[in-house]
């Protein structure tokens, strides 16, 4: 018997099947008696999880999810978040609604978190924190924060980031993962250094094809061998003058469940390509092949694939620049409005690599599409804020669609685009309830 491990929390494993849990969190635990005690590989990691032996591991009854890792579970409970939409508590993962999306700036306590692995203790002293620069590189060196921030030019930068994810709720068939709906991206103020200029420190030899970065998040299983995640980017992102290494985030030290003290920033690119908790950028003379970077991880289809494909390793591809999107922040949907008034709605617009170039809004189902006023964006990379004002006909319920057109003339599509294994790339376009009275 084969059993797929997918991303779900403690506290949902262990309430829909608590034997079956200990088998997928532990791995397969050898055998059991009457009385259902932990033996083997399975007991061994449990005792590496909790951080000690289990010395009446043989009274210990099967499916009880140990304290230690239930304690801080209980309610979902994410510190310094509010009002966000909890999907896992193991690793970590948490969007935000809509309506809480509306300021330009998204903040702190409403940005979502999208973790691979535990959140690392901690750093007592962050100004001592060190990265490695290696690999394809003519002097390696180590640099702690404190010289990053001393010795190159500080960068302040607006930036959406978004979890490639985002919208996979809406695939059929499901796809596997977290079922973002469309609150796994925010925007918020970055600070920090071009990667660009500490690369030209290091020395890129002609071979340097892709970065490989690592960070100081444990694994799931805490096996200090196993990297959660390690992607990179080519060559040509990596030098890209918003690519930054970042330490503030909306103006404060960058909180410890972003990944501070110190993480990449690829912006426009999916969000696991800006590597939280830094400790290593290596340059590789290939394209990177870390956790993340391989099988159907952050990859698509070359090609279009009908629903439910088994598609090959070496036909998927690794995901760059982000579609156009957008999303409607206000009002909220379920909103109950005046029929005799004009109705302001509102959101942002993002296109990664791209500028946002028109917005438009539908409320009779997309067979007519009204022009909505689009600002510029605060620089390169940043999301849009566009608004309307709309009539609605008569009373009754209606639905407010939104469709951002980038500047290569791509449009969001109503319908949701093509599938893939992980369902990521889910930029069909938003839609809110709204009814008139």
């Amino acid at each position: 018997m084969t059993t797929k491990k997918s991303e779900r929390g403690l506290c949902e494993l262990y309430q829909d099947d608590p034997a079956h849990a200990d088998w997928v969190v532990f791995g397969r635990v050898g055998h059991r008696d009457r009385r259902g005690f932990l033996k083997g590989a399975g007991l061994a990691t449990m005792g590496t999880i909790v951080g000690a032996s289990i010395p009446f591991s043989r009274t210990m009854p099967t499916g009880l999810i140990p304290e230690a890792l239930a304690q801080d579970k209980k309610g979902f409970v994410i510190e310094g978040k509010e009002g966000m939409t909890v999907h896992n508590d193991r690793p970590i993962n948490a969007e935000t609604p809509a309506h809480l999306l509306d300021p330009d700036l998204t903040p702190i306590k409403h940005f979502f978190v999208r973790n691979n692995g535990l959140v690392p203790d901690k750093a007592a002293k962050p100004d001592a924190w060190e990265i490695a620069i290696d690999g394809e590189v003519n002097t390696p060196f180590k640099i702690t924060l404190a010289d990053l921030k001393k010795q190159f030019t500080n960068i302040t930068i607006q930036s959406q980031l978004e979890c490639a994810g985002n919208g996979r709720a809406g695939f059929n068939p499901p796809a596997r993962g977290n079922q973002w709906t469309v609150g796994a991206v925010g925007n918020a103020r970055w600070t920090g250094v071009r990667l660009a200029d500490v690369l030209k420190k290091a020395g890129l030899k002609s071979s340097a094809v892709y970065t490989g970065n690592e960070g100081a998040d444990p694994h799931l299983s805490r096996d200090p061998k196993r990297l959660s995640i390690s992607r990179g980017v080519p060559i040509k992102k990596a030098l890209d003058p918003d690519t930054l290494i970042v330490w503030e985030m909306n103006g404060e030290p960058l909180p410890l469940i972003h990944g501070g003290p110190v993480r990449v920033l690829a912006p426009g690119w999916p969000g696991s390509c800006s590597q939280k908790w830094l400790t290593r950028i290596r340059l590789r003379d290939k394209e990177h092949d870390g956790p993340g970077m391989t099988g159907v991880s952050y990859r698509v289809p070359a090609f279009p694939v009908a629903p439910s494909t088994k598609v090959a390793n070496s036909d998927m591809k690794v995901i760059e620049s982000m579609p156009v999107k957008s999303v409607i922040t206000f009002p909220r949907s379920g909103t109950k409005v005046s029929a005799t008034a004009p109705l302001t709605v509102r959101g942002h617009a993002w296109a990664g690599d791209r500028a946002v170039r028109e917005m438009h809004v539908s409320v009779d189902f997309g067979a007519t599409w009204q022009k909505a006023d689009l600002k510029p964006a605060a620089n390169n990379h940043a999301w849009q804020r566009w608004s309307a004002e709309i009539r609605l006909p008569q009373k009754g319920y209606y639905e407010v669609w939104a469709r951002a057109t980038d500047a290569q003339g791509m449009s969001q599509p109503v319908v949701i685009p093509g599938w893939n294994p992980r369902g990521y790339l889910n930029n069909s376009c938003h839609r809110i309830s709204v009814t008139a009275a």
